[in-house]
């Protein structure tokens, strides 16, 4: 980096430091730069770097703060507050919203001045989907995908959602066969041609309509609006601010943890969680932890996070020990632990485990006279025991406890004379001397009745009926320090969702309603939360017709019996079945269901009554390119299943920081799916690929990319290869080599042709075609330092290594070869190529979590462990950083903003490679007929 460039980017994060202090009124402090500093030391992935980097600054803490800290606390967070900005986005949602009433009819969507597109959702285990599974240009969809993607659509368009906890809102939990039925209903009700209600995401607005359905292929056309890019709106505000002050405050050094990665080892990759319900959040003092839940009817998670406000950051908590894939748990925090206990999978739960954060590991609980296996019931902390109490089995509701004492890790069984009548989806809270349980669902019937349990004495007194709220469920309750306020949730008899509650008080076991005036609108499935002198209701939903979800709420102000309402301006997308949290100074909500089930969250400041969404990893996205610079993965582009199906957006992803960052998409190429993306040294180079607006493009346009100046150039087209996807790129130290992949006219046509790209000239030259392997995509290819081995594709492990220099080829051994695969991934590690993930079909589509290692010197091949594993996977990306191949996002169980880092450390620290762009269809060397064009609007 030149001293002009240095000192351009002291002048950016300082710029950036006095933006978040003058625009948003939150200027970075001497505890978030310790705090960041502490995170960086005590979740590295490589930690060799970062002890370079504090050395380079001479181990001095203020330096260190200043000049790393700084840089990417700032990054982070101006990127994730301006994101969803009204001061800033609001002209061009108010423009967007004068179109819309202009322009009403589904036919006029392509007379928007926004970017249109269109993407057809296939189930591949449907006849159609069998017989179609090589037609390109469709997402497919196995049944559980299917079945979220159907839900999604239905929450789009307000129709009646599907999943299990919707049942469990309105009756009894749903057994599998209920839910999928209760799917199918949903899908019925999306409607044909349509506009959705105005959505956003990070970088755009959105309409979409549904143009075409069946019980196995969708069509879904969508308009893009881009927000103003966060770069072109900090030129334009920059001179406003004067550059900041050093934050004044003591620093000491943080002991950097962690060594070299374990052989043969996945690890998770940093970010947000997937989007869930049914799953719990605790707060520890200074960090959320989010754990457990389902997406969908089928997919059951036993991961989680912890989400650090002070730094604006995600950090996965192990899965090693972990409990099993859980959802409608319960969990606690002691002080010290997180203890998780009970929950569904389709089977209910008994057991469970202590999570210490400290350490980021989990010790099992005694299943040993714990209470029988449940969900939907509650759990509270009372110093020392954890006690839990209600729920449902899997047959009944029951009315069984347990106190669990993790410091003998033993249970012991709560009385049950006097108990109130089984139930579950009730509240329950803890006063300091008595836990109190109130409503909840007894066989479909709502109840007001509820009782005091002493755990000293174990013994259960009934709470009054007298003046007490009218029975329900999905209700919340706090504790106030002298009070029990229950507000909110679903009426059975009068089919409403209510605005009403009332206080109530143990020692004087007596109820005071509490007033209705400027309350919330009714709802249920919402989350409330005692701040020490008020009440927090926000989120949920109801049920008119369709499902409404909200992002409304409310301040209750028990000593005047009075609401405020909150403010709606930047707050979360509206959601229900959401968590929350109070940090002591913050409300922060994240996850549930509402336009699909949500990665994302907000942070609630009562006193300036202002949002802040919390950080984020890239949107959620499959079939991008991705590449390693020494230092950082970078992503670009893909497919996304919301907002711009083609998003020209990208980020970095810090190993060393654990930490992602927004790219700048300021004259970068157009958004497309498989594009390839090579690293230069200096640049990413991206190329190819396949997009959609009505005419089917296959690229032979790209562009290259400078991290350091945050700026994009195009590539030339004089003699560029034909467009195409599904193909592979390497770098060789001077030139980019391109092949394989295929384009259709109208019949899909395979290619063993490729070219040679030099960035220094910007010119093309053709590679040879004698002797190269068949005419193939969905292949893989590495750069070795001398040659270019690319593999399979064609599901018969076969594959060739070409010579730059002679321009020739020579083919690869298939003894002891992985399975065969297409769409899968490869890394080179120094000495050996590795492979891993992709699918193969016989009648079915499997996705695969396994790979191989292949040596070209010895022309042999040993397999991976599946260990620990991420799940198996097509259209993501992986890369080298010398000592691990890092997978990222994809198609499994859905879209995924998930990953793992693969250890393999028996080779020398390679020059970064590039990562080939895979996909999820066969490709034969022989044209194939199309299936007849969907009709487009």
């Amino acid at each position: 980096m030149s001293q002009a460039q240095l000192e351009r980017k002291v002048a950016d994060y300082l710029h950036k430091s006095q933006a978040l202090e003058d625009y948003w009124q939150r200027p970075i402090t001497a505890e978030q730069l310790q705090a960041e500093m502490n995170r960086m030391a005590k979740h590295t992935r490589q930690p060799d770097v970062l002890r370079e980097l504090f050395e380079a600054l001479g181990d001095d803490p203020f330096v260190i703060a200043e000049c790393l800290a700084r840089p990417a606390l700032a990054d982070r967070l101006l990127t994730n507050w301006y994101a969803y900005d009204q001061r800033i986005h609001g002209t061009v949602k108010r423009r967007v919203e004068a179109e819309l009433q202009k322009h009403t009819a589904v036919e006029q969507m392509k007379q928007f001045s926004g970017k249109y597109s269109a993407i057809e959702f296939v189930r591949k285990d449907s006849p159609y989907g069998k017989e179609n599974h090589d037609v390109r240009h469709s997402i497919k969809l196995t049944s559980r995908e299917w079945r979220e993607t159907m839900q999604e659509l239905a929450a789009t368009f307000k129709c009646a959602r599907s999943d299990t906890q919707a049942l469990v809102q309105r009756g009894r939990p749903a057994s599998l066969e209920q839910a999928n039925n209760a799917t199918m209903d949903a899908y019925k009700t999306i409607p044909i041609g349509k506009l959705s209600s105005l959505q956003e995401d990070e970088t755009c607005y959105y309409v979409t309509a549904v143009i075409k359905t069946s019980s196995d292929h969708v069509e879904r056309a969508i308009v893009v609006w881009p927000k103003e890019s966060f770069k072109s709106w900090l030129s334009r505000a920059e001179n406003r601010w004067a550059d900041t002050a050093a934050a004044s405050g003591y620093y000491t050094l943080p002991v950097i943890s962690g060594g070299a990665c374990i052989e043969d080892s996945w690890t998770a990759t940093g970010g947000s969680p997937d989007g869930r319900v049914g799953h719990t959040a605790v707060w520890t003092g200074s960090e959320m932890i989010v754990w457990g839940g389902a997406r969908g009817n089928q997919t059951v998670f036993n991961t989680g996070s912890r989400y650090n406000p002070s730094t604006d950051n995600w950090t996965p908590t192990s899965v090693s020990k972990a409990p099993t894939a859980r959802a409608y748990h319960t969990a606690v925090w002691t002080g010290l632990e997180m203890i998780v206990w009970g929950g569904s999978d389709g089977n209910q739960s008994n057991t469970g485990a202590r999570y210490d954060p400290s350490t980021d590991s989990w010790t099992a609980m005694s299943s040993s006279g714990a209470p029988s296996g449940r969900s939907l019931h509650t759990a509270v902390w009372m110093e020392n025991e954890m006690i839990v109490w209600g729920g449902y089995d899997g047959a009944t509701e029951v009315n069984t406890g347990g106190k669990y004492d993790p410091s003998v890790d033993s249970w012991t069984a709560t009385g049950s004379i006097n108990a109130p009548t089984p139930r579950y989806s009730h509240t329950a809270v803890w006063t300091g001397s008595e836990m109190v349980v109130w409503g909840g669902e007894n066989n479909s019937a709502g109840l007001n009745t509820g009782g005091k349990y002493n755990p000293v004495t174990n013994s259960w007194i009934a709470s009054s009926m007298s003046n007490a709220p009218i029975s329900r469920y999905g209700h919340t309750a706090v504790w106030t320090g002298t009070e029990m306020i229950v507000w909110g949730g679903y009426n059975v008899d009068t089919q409403q969702y209510l605005n009403t509650g009332a206080r109530y008080n143990p020692p004087t076991n007596t109820w005071l309603a509490t007033n209705t005036t400027n309350a919330p609108e009714g709802r249920s499935d919402h989350t409330a939360l005692w701040t020490g002198s008020e009440m927090i209701i926000w989120g949920g939903s109801f049920f008119d017709v369709g499902n409404y979800y909200l992002n409304t709420g409310g301040k209750y102000n028990p000593a005047s019996n009075s609401w405020t309402v909150t403010t709606t301006a930047n707050a979360p997308i509206a959601r229900d079945s959401h968590t929350a949290v109070w940090t002591g100074t913050e409300m922060i909500v994240w996850g549930g269901f509402g336009d699909g089930y949500l990665n994302t969250g907000g942070r609630y400041n009562r006193i300036s009554d202002s949002w802040l969404p919390t950080g984020d990893t890239p949107s959620a996205r499959a079939f991008h390119a991705g590449v390693w610079t020494g230092s950082e993965m970078i992503i670009w582009s893909g497919i996304s299943p919301s907002g711009d199906p083609y998003p020209n957006t990208g980020a970095k992803y810090d190993p060393s920081t654990d930490a992602w960052l927004a790219i700048s998409n300021t004259n970068a190429p157009t958004g497309r799916q498989l594009p390839t993306a090579i690293w230069t040294g200096t640049e990413m180079i991206v190329w190819g690929g396949y997009s959609y607006d009505g005419t089917d493009h296959y690229w032979n346009t790209g562009g290259r990319y400078n991290p350091i100046a945050d700026t994009w150039s195009a590539t030339t087209v004089t003699n560029a290869p034909v467009g195409r996807e599904y193909h592979t790129a390497v770098w060789t130290g001077n030139e980019m080599v391109i092949w394989g992949g295929s384009y259709a006219d109208p019949f899909p046509v395979g290619l063993n042709t490729g070219g040679r790209y030099n960035p220094g000239a910007d010119s093309w030259t053709a590679t040879t075609t004698t002797g190269a392997p068949s005419p193939r995509d969905s292949h893989s290819a590495v750069w070795t330092g001398s040659e270019m081995i690319i593999w399979d594709g064609l599901f018969d492990q076969s594959g060739g290594k070409y010579n730059p220099v002679m321009d020739s080829w020579t083919a690869t051994s298939t003894s002891n070869a992985p399975s065969g695969r297409a769409a899968h991934k490869a890394v080179w590690a120094g000495n050996e190529m590795i492979v891993w993930g992709g699918y193969f079909f016989d009648g079915f589509y499997h996705y695969l979590n396994t790979g191989g290692r292949y040596n070209p010197e010895l022309n042999s091949w040993t397999a991976t462990t599946s260990a620990n594993a991420p799940d198996g996977r097509v259209a993501d990306t992986a890369l080298w950083n010398g000592s691990e191949m890092i997978v990222w996002g994809g198609i499994s169980n859905g879209y995924t903003g998930t990953g793992g880092r693969y250890c393999a450390q028996s080779g020398p620290t390679p020059t970064p490679t590039p990562t080939p762009t895979p996909c999820i269809e066969r490709c034969t060397p022989t044209p194939r007929p199309r299936s007849s064009p969907v009709p487009r609007p």
